[in-house]
């Protein structure tokens, strides 16, 4: 046998005739090694090399799948290449080398590559299952297209760039057909080789992988597993330098991931928060959306949100509300302010010194104002003067939300004048801007929680006297807030209730009116279960009822 080997002849030969063949070239190579004369340290690393290959290729051709999978031909082509390669190159050097020694040298080394990685292949093969997966059996009705994706997946993890560059493209056609069955068969090892080709040397290979990662990502099938093989050092890497695509893959993938608690905190931890941020300066209208996603993702965990700010969020997140590229971007810096706003003074006061709080307000004059904007508000109310609110036109906002927004802005809006309505000044401007009849119909919501939010309000703001008027003139006033006096446990907004009826039974009329729609009834329960106010108010409404009966006897 030559010791170049025929490759031409493995297209007609079987895989056993491949690997007697590969077999029979081994000890010859071997030999010639061993004696070459130029380069005997370099040639004596080759050979020790060659002396652990009969054992892996022993190792393949027991593997139950060897036969039938074409993996195990396409490795023992390789590797009957490499040592038809080495053949040659081992008779070049047994004189001076005719190419230069540098460039002999060279061609050595790449040798070594090649046979470390035939070497490596073979022990994938073998050790992982990666032959088992690309050969396992398949639902009948589906057995072809399982087949090919397995395949597919086993080859990311064998072979030079190039064919791991060719797997990647069928990858992403087969996700574009069918993604159902990609997903279906993808396992840890599979994901690990797809997170490894994110660090792979060819910047195409980079972004083609990406894109594979950031579709699986979307799909929500297999956050966890690609957190845990280690995904979010090489994307955040992207995130900073890579090709545009790379970094939009990236900033996207990092949002799904960031759901997460456990894997935003460690997004943090690998300095993910960075490339986030210039992403939201410099991105194009989808990298920024989906990197404000992420921040806003980051923001939900409380214990980043002090590192987050001392990477520069607030800023760029107030920007965003302001010149974001696209309705998402500014959602996202809206709902980011909010959780950044939500339990820390320092926070809330860096918001406010950024522009923040007139950001949001303009931001609230849509015709949908963003429940999240609305939450922002609230969580600033407290750290802003009432002269200051006042002037920068707070509360036209929250009347508008009040008016036109969804159920959960309404809520946000009564929360944010319950903090901000705690002196007579505030009531006053409260109800001058129209307020009372808006929190009056809240009462009437679906939402317990936005129930409760009204009445909390009403009952602070209806110490003003005209604020008490425009309740008592309102026809369904009294009636909504008796309704909530129901002492189900369901119903939180009762304690509230009993403080704004007792501000109004003042009024005779109103006391009837409260008598009229079951009050006394609520009020017995209430007091039975001793919930502040019930007493006092039934001891009230009770007198005015007896009063009634003797002036009418």
């Amino acid at each position: 046998m030559s010791l170049r080997g025929d490759p031409a002849a493995a297209g007609d030969e079987t895989a056993e005739e491949l690997l007697e063949r590969v077999r029979g070239m081994v000890p010859p190579v071997l030999a010639a090694a061993r004696a070459a004369g130029g380069f005997p340290g370099r040639w004596k690393a080759i050979a020790a090399k060659l002396e652990t290959l009969p054992a892996c290729l022993s190792d393949l051709s027991s593997h139950p799948c060897f036969a039938k999978n074409a993996l195990c031909r396409e490795l023992l082509q390789s590797v009957a290449a490499t040592l038809a390669e080495a053949a040659d190159l081992v008779g070049r050097c047994r004189g001076p080398p005719p190419e230069g020694k540098l460039r002999t040298q060279s061609a050595i080394d790449a040798l070594a590559g090649k046979l470390d990685l035939n070497l490596r292949d073979c022990a994938l093969l073998v050790k992982t299952g990666v032959l088992s997966d690309a050969s396992g059996p398949s639902p009948p009705a589906e057995a072809p297209a399982h087949a090919d994706v397995r395949e597919l997946l086993a080859r990311l993890q064998i072979g030079h760039t190039e064919a791991k560059n060719r797997a990647v493209d069928g990858l992403l056609d087969a996700l574009r057909n069918d993604e159902k069955s990609v997903l279906s068969v993808l396992g840890r090892a599979n994901v690990s080789a797809m997170v490894q080709l994110l660090t792979a040397s060819a910047p195409v290979v980079r972004e083609k992988a990406a894109t594979v990662i950031c579709q699986v990502a979307e799909s929500g099938s297999c956050e966890g597993l690609l957190v845990s093989e280690g995904v979010l050092p090489p994307l955040i890497r992207l995130a900073e330098s890579g090709s545009l695509v790379g970094r939009e893959k990236a900033a996207i993938t990092l949002q799904h991931l960031s759901v997460s608690p456990d894997a935003a905190r460690a997004i943090v931890g690998h300095g993910g928060a960075g490339p986030l941020i210039e992403i939201c300066q410099t991105g194009d209208s989808i990298s920024q959306s989906a990197a404000a996603g992420a921040l806003k993702n980051l923001s939900a965990v409380p214990e980043v949100r002090q590192a987050l700010a001392d990477q520069g969020i607030v800023r760029v997140t107030v920007n965003l509300l302001d010149c974001g590229a696209v309705a998402g971007s500014k959602e996202h810096a809206a709902e980011c302010l909010q959780n950044l706003t939500s339990s820390n003074d320092s926070l809330r006061r860096a918001v406010v010194s950024e522009g923040g709080l007139r950001s949001l307000l303009l931001y609230l004059d849509g015709q949908l104002p963003p429940e999240s904007a609305v939450g922002a508000l609230r969580n600033l109310a407290g750290a802003v003067s009432p002269d200051s609110l006042v002037s920068l036109g707070v509360l036209p906002r929250l009347a508008h939300v009040l008016r036109v927004g969804s159920i959960g802005a309404q809520q946000a809006a009564a929360a944010a004048i319950c903090r901000m309505s705690s002196s007579a000044e505030m009531k006053r401007a409260v109800g001058e801007h129209g307020c009372m009849p808006l929190l009056v119909r809240l009462l009437e919501a679906k939402s317990n929680a936005a129930r409760e939010v009204a009445a909390q309000a009403l009952a602070s703001l209806v110490s003003w006297p005209p604020n008490a008027r425009e309740v008592r003139k309102d026809d369904k006033g009294v009636p909504s807030l008796v309704q909530l006096l129901d002492p189900s446990p369901a119903n939180t907004a009762n304690k509230y209730a009993i403080a704004c009826l007792l501000t109004l039974a003042a009024a005779k009329r109103c006391k009837k009116l409260m008598i009229s729609h079951g009050a006394i009834g609520y009020l017995k329960k209430l007091s039975d279960m001793d919930v502040a106010g019930a007493r006092k108010l039934l001891e009230r409404l009770e007198r005015g009822s007896l009063r009634s009966l003797f002036s009418r006897n």
